[in-house]
């Protein structure tokens, strides 16, 4: 069984977003909770077009930990619906409410309704890191080998 992070979250709007689920996996063994649309009425996203899409809650992380937002499959599979900056972060410290940013790559309209599934978390663990300045880095096995040195 994977270890278990607690993180806190709250209603953005305590009232008018009490029909929103919060972030939750939607099976045993999902590595993302699903996160739902908190917008007051439909949103149509034309072919292009990007929208930021309220989700009505906030959350707390542990330090050491970050969640990531990313798209969900079926959406972006089936409509070409995705996340513009993806996987999009949430920081430790951050406490505002969470937004989604929705990109359509499809060829038609879709439209986002309340309560729709747009997104999913992964809670990561993260360690920060220094950058040391050398003249020179060691060699390794690939070395400057980049974009396609192993093949098609």
């Amino acid at each position: 069984m994977p270890d278990t992070t607690i993180i806190t979250c709250c209603r953005v709007r305590q009232e008018k977003d009490a029909d929103i689920p919060l972030p939750r996996y939607m099976t045993p063994h999902s590595a993302g909770m699903d996160i739902c649309a908190a917008v007051e009425t439909p949103i149509v996203l034309a072919p292009g077009e990007i929208s930021l899409i309220p989700t009505g809650f906030a959350i707390s992380l542990p330090e050491g930990v970050e969640a990531q937002i990313r798209p969900r499959s079926g959406l972006a599979v089936k409509h070409g619906i995705g996340i513009i900056n993806s996987p999009g972060t949430i920081d430790a410290d951050y406490r505002g409410e969470v937004k989604i940013a929705l990109i359509n790559f499809g060829k038609t309209a879709y439209t986002i309704r309340r309560g729709d599934r747009i997104a999913q978390m992964v809670i990561n663990r993260i360690c920060q890191a220094e950058c040391e300045l050398v003249a020179v880095l060691d060699n390794s096995l690939r070395d400057t080998g980049g974009f396609g040195h192993t093949g098609i």
